[in-house]
């Protein structure tokens, strides 16, 4: 069985950002999944984090340019569905996330995959759920 993973918006956005060593982190899971040797996933909640994000800073059209960028990448991108819903409901009632890291989260816990991110409220969580924290170097 391939090894599963899920990105949240904070991996993804280091990707896009190029702040290592976690930029190289996703790059090398891409890869992986590129090769078929491993399965990575991203919450529609997440994904549509990264593009408001992007959109803020950067502008609409970087923003679905960045989208498009994205959809090419070997990754699922995981729909809202009702037991996504009530999933990331749950973890948000017990623990201080936001709702779309518990989207994260929930998605890594219905698939039985490693949660890929660095954002300390989710980081928090490793006792519940695998996670693989990744870093940005410091300024």
């Amino acid at each position: 069985m391939k090894p599963r993973f899920v990105l949240d918006a904070w991996a993804i956005l280091a990707l896009l950002q190029k702040e290592e060593p976690a930029a190289s982190r996703v790059k090398e899971l891409l890869e992986l999944a590129q090769q078929g040797e491993a399965e990575l996933s991203i919450s529609i909640i997440n994904l549509g984090e990264v593009i408001y994000r992007v959109g803020k800073v950067k502008g609409e059209v970087q923003a679905a340019q960045t989208l498009d960028d994205i959809r090419r990448l070997p990754l699922t991108v995981v729909s809202a569905n009702d037991e996504a819903v009530f999933g990331a409901v749950n973890l948000k009632m017990r623990h201080a996330i936001s709702y779309a890291d518990a989207f994260a989260a929930a998605t890594a816990e219905q698939q039985g995959a490693v949660l890929v991110t660095g954002d300390p409220e989710l980081i928090q969580l490793a006792h519940l759920i695998d996670i693989e924290a990744l870093e940005r170097e410091e300024a």
